[in-house]
């Protein structure tokens, strides 16, 4: 067994009133040197919770949120810091329409599969 970090990526679309949608999961398993997040967002729920969203615009920045998981060589600086540190600045604090739960612990022995799950129990 072996050690993770998750957090839930959340669609705050008024930060002010707190209320969210989970729309994506994010995994760190130092061991397994894994860093995935997976997302799907849903555009129905997503125009009925807040109508004047804009979905294209909360797409991109999931991208990049992606992107900068990968460690994408052309998304930006941060993507090219280690795995622990792109954790750790994709799950900072912030008061941004697209968010990230808190950080919470577990024991895995197969990254994939934990990440999975959580996305099943968090977002589906």
């Amino acid at each position: 067994m072996q050690v993770f970090e998750y957090a839930v990526i959340r669609v705050v679309p008024r930060v002010e009133r707190e209320e969210f949608i989970n729309i994506g999961v994010i995994l760190f398993c130092p061991k397994q040197k894994f860093l995935k997040v997976l997302f799907k967002p849903d555009d129905e729920r997503l125009a009925a919770f807040c109508c004047d969203l804009d979905l294209d615009c909360l797409k991109e920045n999931i991208s990049s949120l992606e992107r900068i998981c990968n460690g994408e060589k052309d998304a930006g600086p941060i993507a090219q810091l280690d795995q622990p540190s792109r954790f750790r600045w994709l799950t900072a604090t912030r008061s941004t329409v697209v968010q990230a739960s808190k950080v919470h612990p577990g024991l895995c022995i197969d990254a994939e599969a934990t990440l999975n799950r959580l996305f099943e129990q968090m977002v589906l």
